[in-house]
C-alpha cells in the first residue's frame, strides 16, 4: 500500500468511505434531516452492528457527525467537508487546477517571507 502525505490523509479517508454504496445511501439519507442509527439501521437489510460499522468510518472521515440524545445516538451530515475534500481532489486532478495550486503555494511562501522580515 502506498503511504500517502500527510496533508491527503483526509481526502483518502473521504473517498474510502464514499467506496462503498451503503455508505452513500446513507449520506443520501441524511441530506435533508438528521436520523438516529436504529432510523438508518431499519433501511437496511443488514445487521445494526454492521450499519454501526458504516457510520464509524463515515464519522472518522468526517462526513458525518453524531450527537447522543437520552438513549440514542443522532447522525448528521457534515456537508462542507465533502464539498472540501471534492474541491480539494478536483484542484489536484484538474490540468489547470495544479498550476493555480502552485502559484498560490508560492505567493504564500513569498508573503510569509515579507511576513518574517
Amino acid at each position: 500500500m502506498v503511504s500517502l502525505a500527510p496533508k491527503y490523509r483526509p481526502m483518502q479517508r473521504v473517498f474510502e468511505a464514499l467506496a462503498s454504496s451503503v455508505r452513500r445511501q446513507i449520506l443520501a439519507y441524511l441530506s435533508h434531516t438528521e436520523l438516529n442509527a436504529g432510523e438508518i439501521a431499519a433501511r437496511f437489510a443488514m445487521s445494526k452492528a454492521s450499519i454501526s460499522q458504516h457510520l464509524s468510518i463515515l464519522e472518522a472521515a468526517g462526513l458525518v457527525e453524531s450527537e447522543r440524545r437520552g438513549q440514542f445516538i443522532f447522525y448528521r451530515q457534515v456537508p462542507d467537508n465533502l464539498v472540501n475534500a471534492l474541491h480539494g481532489f478536483v484542484q489536484e486532478a484538474c490540468p489547470k487546477g495544479r498550476p493555480l495550486k502552485r502559484e498560490s503555494a508560492a505567493l504564500a511562501e513569498k508573503g510569509s517571507r515579507t511576513d518574517n522580515r
